[in-house]
């Protein structure tokens, strides 16, 4: 459009505009049917005079007012040229657009026409994109910042945009998930003593959430989203819910503690080995349980919303990222062809924990686990065919000297000075006694507790022990190498699992029945077994050296190590139901170690999120909610404070949460008025009302 001169001459005071419409442009797209446009122009313009001939206008009037004109139609046109046609509601807020940046209220960049050609997303043949200054800038907000708080009255498109843009951030691979959630209170009813099932009950809250889905994606595809987790639509209350039983043990840097028992501010040992900050716990009640069990035969219980860190061997073979899928969403799909679908993590790095004080040397009590006699019925003896292990073994026993008795076998003594009283007790003795380990026979020896919870050198000490006495390398022609250790002890089975787990590995156990055993040799006489074997193949993380005996370690590591260890899920099972717990940890990857050195979380990683209603939320739910974010994900949370419906004396959350999080980096608060109410404009005129009203009598709502 362009200004060209007159011969009219305007009277003193007066300014005149003239403007030329573009042939391509009919004057009905300027001025609307009927001229509902330019009626909409002269209403707002009542100090100039504003005249159509052709594709001619023409305005004479206050300068002000004429000037804005020029600007409108130069806002109006960029519109047109985009192909989007202008309604009488886009010229009434262009209006207002341009007369609050004269006025010095929009004092950000934006015109209207860059307001009104924003679009979000496209489905089902319309459009959905800003049509306020306000809502623009809310949904830029979404875009830049992680936390978006969407507050103002019904009606201003806050859920409808953010809703917008997680399908938008879905369609892209921004996420791979959206989770929709509003807190349902506004009947002022429990669900438990509603009628109908779960659905049912909680299908009038969530209604406006599902038309709003509706009109962005196929209807088809939403029952299929919905069924893999993709959309995830719940109650607040219940979308918290992933939760384990709270006798469900959790490691911690002082051992193995119940879930149920943890508390703000208690340190669990996050994916790395390190302890990490219990940031909520959030008690769930009764809920159904399922036993996730691993290939390794590791298990822990669960709900069925519970989130998994998991990835297949084809995400694998791509380099793509980990993905997180609740327990019942893999149900029934845990195989790929034969093998196992789902992956676990391991971790990253050895469990850290404090390191305690031991009496003796931990390479050698494996060594004596493995191969020594600790009955206390005669002096400790120890048995090998390998001289570098004896030698070892009294170069870690002060005070001791391990004399030859013939073959393999040694004898632990003490070492006597000259005055000493006969009586002395032998030190290794002296140890055992002070660990319990006294009297124990090869079925019942165990590693103490002070040994499996210390520092990861200590754990790794005897770990080499037992396996340098009583374990070695397996080599196969093509693969890597893996280790293998036996034991008649189930509970020192169960030791060399655990200490294997807590460095970072995979053991795999299975039993040798004494019953039918070719029977052994000793002194040239078959001897038959009295008790079961105990096998456990062994792989261990690379940087973690199983062996200190020469000739182990070097077949070890001539066949290229042990690998990567891997853990796959194995089954799902239901198993009954149990009060439950969930916690929220502080860890980068929002990962806990559970039962059998698992890893599972809580936490929303790559996911959209959206809470509606947020001012139903009171200040306990808002904070659950917030520290519910997972990486690489977003959360919008919507609400309007002139509308809370909790119980009375109940505080609303997001009231308290601006004064809390204002200022917080990455968080913001986008505010929403009367102006920006896009439904019918009398819900305009009635929110500036009770505005007013309530400036008159004093009150802030709840």
């Amino acid at each position: 459009m362009t200004q060209t001169p007159t011969a009219q001459t305007p009277a003193p005071g007066e300014a005149r505009a003239h403007f030329t419409v573009p042939a391509k442009h009919p004057m009905v797209t300027v001025l609307g049917s009927g001229d509902a446009l330019l009626r909409v122009i002269e209403k707002a313009f009542p100090g100039a005079d504003i005249h159509v001939r052709g594709n001619q206008v023409s305005a004479v009037g206050d300068p002000g007012e004429v000037a804005l004109i020029q600007r409108l139609f130069d806002e109006m046109m960029l519109v047109l040229r985009t192909g989007q046609p202008m309604t009488e509601d886009a010229v009434e807020r262009s209006i207002a657009m341009l007369r609050a940046s004269e006025t010095g209220i929009g004092d950000g960049p934006e015109t209207p026409a860059e307001v009104l050609t924003q679009n979000i997303l496209s489905s089902r043949g319309r459009t959905i994109r800003p049509k306020t200054l306000n809502q623009k800038r809310y949904v830029d907000a979404i875009d830049k910042h992680t936390i978006v708080f969407g507050i103002g009255p019904a009606g201003t498109g806050k859920t409808y945009l953010a809703m917008a843009k997680a399908v938008q951030a879905l369609q892209s691979k921004q996420v791979t998930r959206i989770i929709l959630t509003r807190p349902a209170v506004e009947a002022g009813e429990r669900l438990g003593f509603l009628p109908g099932t779960l659905y049912e009950k909680i299908d009038p809250y969530l209604r406006p959430l599902y038309d709003a889905l509706h009109d962005m994606l196929d209807p088809d595809s939403i029952p299929k989203l919905m069924a893999s987790g993709t959309i995830e639509v719940a109650p607040l209350a219940y979308m918290r819910g992933r939760s384990q039983p709270v006798f469900t043990n959790v490691l911690t840097p002082d051992g193995w503690r119940p879930i149920g028992d943890l508390q703000v501010g208690d340190l669990v040992i996050g994916s790395n080995g390190e302890p990490t900050p219990v940031l909520g716990v959030y008690p769930q009640g009764e809920r159904d349980i399922y036993r996730v069990s691993a290939q390794d035969g590791s298990w822990t219980l669960c709900c069925g919303e519970h989130l998994w860190t998991v990835r297949t061997r084809d995400d694998a073979r791509r380099n793509k990222p980990w993905r997180v899928l609740e327990t019942q969403e893999m149900i029934g799909n845990l195989r790929a062809a034969h093998a196992r679908r789902y992956e676990l993590p391991l971790l990253t790095a050895p469990v850290s924990l404090p390191e305690r004080e031991v009496p003796m040397d931990p390479y050698a009590l494996g060594l004596l686990l493995g191969d020594g006699c600790l009955t206390g019925s005669t002096t400790p003896a120890f048995s090998t065919e390998d001289p570098e292990l004896a030698e070892a073994l009294e170069a870690a026993l002060p005070g001791v000297v391990a004399r030859a008795k013939g073959g393999p076998d040694y004898v632990l003594n003490r070492i006597t000075e000259a005055g000493d009283v006969i009586t002395l007790a032998n030190p290794v003795t002296a140890m055992l006694r002070q660990l319990d380990l006294v009297g124990t026979r090869s079925h019942s020896k165990f590693v103490p507790d002070d040994y499996l919870n210390n520092s990861a050198d200590v754990r790794l000490a005897v770990l080499q022990g037992l396996l340098d006495s009583d374990g070695g390398p397996v080599t196969q022609t093509d693969r890597t190498c893996r280790i293998q250790y036996t034991t008649t002890s189930i509970v020192l089975r169960d030791d060399v699992i655990a200490l294997v787990r807590s460095l970072g590995g995979v053991a795999y156990t299975r039993r040798r029945t004494a019953e039918g055993r070719t029977p052994g040799r000793a002194g040239g006489r078959p001897v038959n077994h009295r008790y079961d074997a105990h096998t456990v193949d062994i792989r261990l993380p690379e940087g973690v050296e199983p062996f200190r005996l020469a000739r182990k370690r070097d077949v070890y590591r001539a066949s290229g190590g042990g690998g990567r260890p891997m853990r796959f899920i194995d089954s799902i099972e239901p198993a009954g139901r149990e009060e439950t717990v969930c916690i929220q940890v502080a860890a980068e990857d929002s990962l806990y170690v559970t039962q059998d050195y698992l890893l599972t979380h809580n936490t929303l990683n790559d996911a959209f999120i959206i809470l509606d209603e947020a001012q139903n939320t009171n200040p306990e739910q808002m904070k659950m909610f917030l520290t519910r974010l997972g990486f690489d994900s977003k959360i919008v949370i919507t609400g309007d404070v002139t509308q809370v419906d909790l119980p009375g004396g109940t505080k609303s959350g997001l009231r308290q949460v601006r004064d809390i999080l204002d200022g917080v980096p990455d968080v913001h608060f986008s505010l929403l008025t009367s102006q920006d109410v896009v439904r019918h404009k009398l819900v305009g005129r009635i929110v500036d009302a009770y505005e007013q009203y309530d400036s008159r009598n004093g009150s802030n709502g709840k």
